[in-house]
């Protein structure tokens, strides 16, 4: 099982759901019951939210009466330049933060970012992350089905065995687009690419064979040091790599389903301990709070104990 396949799905599930539910409350005119279930969502995922969802929450605040919350969350996309400046000047329910002392500084923040976002536009290469925007869907789409599937099914069904045929050859496709424009470019950031282009660059390598892994791992690492690429997103493909070679991951990213007893486990780590002090380097939460989402608790001392059986089952499982 590829743990950034399925990272979260159960939680991003639950944030749509959430999600939801606040449209319709906002709809309803609860406000305030709106804004604190987008709070809810943001919390299922480790108090992360689209900036589309941030600005509604803000809305919702606004009209509960709740301005610090509504700075609150303005404050967070201000300078991503999702909100445009002639349209949060006109939001009508935005109008009770008017008066505050807040909304002149944050509307000339908002104002700031979309004149760097204009310069920054005539960098970018549309026509290439029109194409990486459709590579990033063909590999995604394939990969939210994968939960119901195994819910309805079971991970050894035919209906499964079947969809993941479908996800190799999907992935066979996206790699050998990925590869002319690698070969052609080098890494890209996301100055040029976007950041769901640079996202699919990663996300491609991530699911290809050893050997292409292989290839393109020392431009992705040159790519972060030049921040073109996500030191993060590198971790995770260190860790496929690592273990690919027979070696131990380093940072934990890198989860198996035991097929006998159906729950999950960490793969072989190198240097248990200090797991937490790699994950900080490059941007990952605590890993007793990564392995929550496949109900593992995290035990180091356990986990050292258990080592010489998970690596075991890891010499045992088809590469």
């Amino acid at each position: 099982m590829s743990t950034d396949l399925l990272m979260g799905q159960n939680n991003y599930r639950e944030y749509d759901n959430f999600v939801k539910l606040s449209d319709s409350l906002y709809s309803l005119k609860d406000y305030r019951n709106a804004a604190l279930t987008y709070s809810k969502a943001f919390k299922s995922i480790g108090w992360i939210g689209t900036f589309k969802d941030r600005y509604n929450a803000a809305c919702s605040w606004a009209l509960a009466g709740v301005a610090d919350s509504a700075f609150f969350q303005l404050d967070k996309i201000a300078t991503k330049n999702y909100i445009k400046y002639r349209h949060i000047s006109a939001e009508p329910a935005l109008v009770s933060l008017h008066p505050d002392k807040r909304w002149e500084p944050l509307l000339e923040i908002i104002k700031q970012s979309n004149d760097k976002a204009d310069e920054s536009e005539a960098k970018l290469n549309k026509p290439l992350i029109a194409r990486l925007d459709s590579i990033f869907k063909e590999d995604q789409n394939c990969r939210i089905q994968l939960d119901t599937i195994a819910e309805k099914y079971g991970w050894e069904s035919t209906a499964m065995k079947t969809h993941l045929k479908l996800i190799n050859k999907t992935d066979s496709i996206n790699l050998i687009k990925v590869k002319q424009i690698l070969d052609q470019y080098g890494w890209l950031g996301a100055d040029v690419i976007s950041s769901n282009g640079s996202l699919a660059l990663f996300l491609v390598i991530q699911h290809a064979d050893l050997a292409s892994q292989e290839k393109y791992l020392p431009m992705m690492r040159e790519a972060v040091k030049n921040r073109k690429a996500s030191a993060s997103n590198l971790a995770l493909l260190e860790d496929r790599v690592a273990l690919r070679q027979g070696k131990k991951q380093i940072y934990g990213s890198q989860i198996e389903r035991d097929k006998r007893t159906n729950s999950y486990y960490i793969s072989p780590l190198e240097d248990p301990d200090n797991v937490d002090k790699r994950r900080a380097s490059v941007g990952l939460q605590p890993l007793g709070e990564y392995v929550k989402q496949w109900q593992i608790k995290w035990d180091v001392e356990q986990y050292k104990r258990d080592l010489p059986t998970i690596e075991a089952k890891e010499k045992a499982r088809p590469k």
